[in-house]
């Protein structure tokens, strides 16, 4: 039809281009704009090349990189970029993961940015929050100092800030289960712990057995001022084990920025925000917990801010390479060889993707009691 058209309109005057023009736009309803273009200049050749650079990934490449993101738990390109050439080679040992050379290659070299856009359609947001339940604790303050930060508190392993995560749903009313989340300064190596109520007795019972789960000495606690924390029974354990033990300052939350992050990003995003609160939540919250330390530790990078930099009214922060809590234990020097040796013996042992299966599994079956 084009072709039929165009040499009259090209050979007629102006009243006479209008006329076609007007027919020719009443017909196939195109933008006028665009049918001058068509029977001025004919149309576009196919077979041309789209302007820009061509397309490399995509295809396999693309549908490898998204099974890899959601083994390790969807984290964004800063974490995963540094760890994709251990997390393939943790896969490709597993028989998880079989990819041709000239893919693994594509995978490999990809940059941050590549990663977000091939990435871009599979991600999503947990617009859903939770409830704070911290009340002062009044009891102690005078004994227990506010924490001032230090360089040896960040260069030792040991020193842990913790913090509760209440499973109230939308209620505080009763008793209800909590999580007790613990972060190491150093390393980011995080434990989380189930309780069955906040009382004095059962976060004192978590902090015992969260010295035995750690890979290295508990040298010192840092707590919120809430009162589960801020009591007799914790202040003389800490005495009595010489366990360094220090509080944020009152309504400063970023005081103990490293474990509320951990709250969002360990425990809800992996539990959520329905009420638990009978034991046999407890019990599968216990099991999640066994496997999801080990998920997390051995295959989760962190950043670590390594400083700050306020330029025009705007603070710059600079974070070091990704790399697992394991990975920065491994790099200690004063850790003692034969504890790093039982870490990288229990590393080589473990699966990512069947411990993120049973992770899915379990939480499945504790939604499916909660609804």
């Amino acid at each position: 039809m084009i072709e039929t058209i165009r040499p009259r309109y090209l050979k007629a005057n102006r009243a006479g281009k209008h006329k076609i023009l007007d027919e020719f736009i009443e017909t196939t309803g195109y933008h006028r704009k665009y049918a001058i273009r068509v029977l001025k200049h004919g149309p576009k050749r196919k077979g041309l090349k789209k302007p820009g650079r061509r397309k490399i990934y995509q295809g396999e490449v693309v549908q490898a990189l998204e099974k890899i993101w959601e083994i390790y738990g969807r984290i964004c390109s800063k974490r995963l970029h540094p760890f994709l050439p251990e997390g393939v080679q943790i896969l490709e040992r597993c028989n998880e993961l079989h990819l041709s050379p000239e893919i693994q290659h594509l995978l490999l070299n990809m940059s941050r940015a590549t990663i977000d856009r091939c990435l871009k359609k599979a991600r999503f947001t947990h617009p859903q929050h939770g409830i704070s339940t911290t009340k002062p604790g009044s009891l102690l303050k005078q004994a227990i100092p506010v924490r001032t930060f230090t360089p040896w508190e960040d260069e030792h392993p040991g020193f842990l800030e913790i913090d509760l995560v209440a499973h109230c749903g939308s209620s505080v009313e009763g008793i209800y289960l909590n999580t007790l989340t613990a972060t190491d300064l150093a390393t980011g190596w995080t434990e989380c712990l189930a309780l069955p109520n906040k009382t004095q007795a059962a976060v004192s019972a978590a902090i015992e057995l969260l010295r035995q789960n750690l890979p290295f000495p508990l040298l010192g606690l840092d707590s919120d001022n809430g009162s589960e924390f801020i009591n007799d029974t914790l202040y003389r354990y800490c005495l009595s084990e010489q366990i360094t033990f220090t509080r944020s300052r009152p309504y400063k939350k970023n005081d103990q920025a490293h474990v509320e992050q951990k709250n969002w990003s360990v425990v809800r995003h992996t539990v959520g925000y329905d009420r638990l609160d009978t034991p046999e939540e407890l019990d599968l919250l216990h099991s999640i917990y066994s496997d999801l330390r080990l998920y997390v530790n051995f295959f989760q990078p962190v950043l670590k801010l390594v400083g700050k930099e306020r330029i025009d009214g705007r603070t710059i922060r600079m974070y070091d390479r990704a790399k697992t809590p394991y990975r920065r234990v491994l790099n200690l020097e004063e850790l003692p060889f034969d504890m790093k040796a039982r870490l990288s013996a229990q590393y080589m042992m473990l699966n990512p993707v069947s411990l993120r299966t049973s992770i899915d599994q379990k939480i499945a079956l504790l939604w499916k009691i909660v609804r």
